[in-house]
């Protein structure tokens, strides 16, 4: 029960963070990548912000056998760029310039009830179920 508390108030301060710095707002997102046109550096902050905040956690978590909650933790081992890697980097982007959605910024405008997050997320879902589908071929 614990960790589900954790979670859910982890998981409700990371989408208030995302109501308060505008970035549930689509045309936020594709401002900052309309380089030559009206573009809106504030999304460079709140990544700064969020690159800040991880590089720290990281450093303490790299050091950490338990998580603060007590389960293992589990850290990433490969620092290979593979193919996958880059064909995911590349539809991740792809996605997120068209739409101007990202996983968590969409899930928290679906809640807020705009029309376009729930397309956004139907075809989200879609996504992850063909990667499983093809995942499942591969072993």
């Amino acid at each position: 029960m614990r960790h589900r508390l954790s979670e859910f108030l982890v998981g409700l301060l990371f989408g208030l963070g995302l109501l308060i710095s505008g970035m549930t707002d689509p045309s936020k997102v594709l401002g900052f990548l309309d380089l030559f046109g009206q573009w809106d550096p504030s999304l460079a902050l709140v990544m700064g912000g969020a690159i800040g905040v991880g590089v720290f956690a990281f450093a303490l978590a790299k050091n950490r056998t338990v998580s603060f909650l007590g389960d293992a933790m589990r850290m990433p081992t490969s620092s290979q760029i593979d193919r996958r890697l880059i064909v995911g980097a590349l539809m991740f982007g792809s996605g997120w310039g068209l739409a101007g959605f990202c996983p968590g910024p969409a899930l928290v405008s679906l809640a807020a009830g705009q029309p376009k997050a729930a397309a956004f997320v139907v075809f989200m879902g879609l996504g992850m179920v063909i990667f499983e589908v093809l995942e499942g071929r591969d072993q």
